[in-house]
Order: C-alpha cells, then sequence, then structure tokens
C-alpha cells in the first residue's frame, strides 16, 4: 500500500478522527470539564501536527528532502 514506512504518521489523522470517532462519541465522562467527545477532537487535533513532524524528520533521516 504505502511504499515509506514514513507515510504511516501520516494516517495518524484519520485514524484519530473517523477511525475512532464511533468508539468516543460520549456526553459522560467530561475531562478538563469538556464532553470526551470534544475532548478527543482537540487531542487529534493536536496531534496531528506532531505525525506531520514525525513523518517530515523520518524523511529527511532517509535523505528525502
Amino acid at each position: 500500500m504505502l511504499k515509506r514506512p514514513a507515510l504511516l504518521w501520516l494516517l495518524l489523522p484519520y485514524v484519530l478522527y473517523l477511525g475512532a470517532l464511533p468508539l468516543v462519541d460520549r456526553v459522560h465522562p467530561t475531562v478538563l470539564g469538556l464532553p470526551f467527545l470534544f475532548f478527543w477532537l482537540l487531542l487529534a487535533t493536536l496531534l496531528t501536527p506532531a505525525g506531520v513532524h514525525l513523518a517530515r524528520r523520518s524523511d529527511r533521516k532517509r535523505g528525502r528532502a
């Protein structure tokens, strides 16, 4: 499917937003005062740039800038 393992990090947003969404669609419990679904979406939004950064960094290590 994917030729480079670094691209697997780019699947992180899809898994966080779409793959796990049916599992986290809950109002209770609340985390940090937010319903769990809102907390999950916030967490996914913050982790997406980290996944892109990891993909870019591993590409640069392999010399594919």
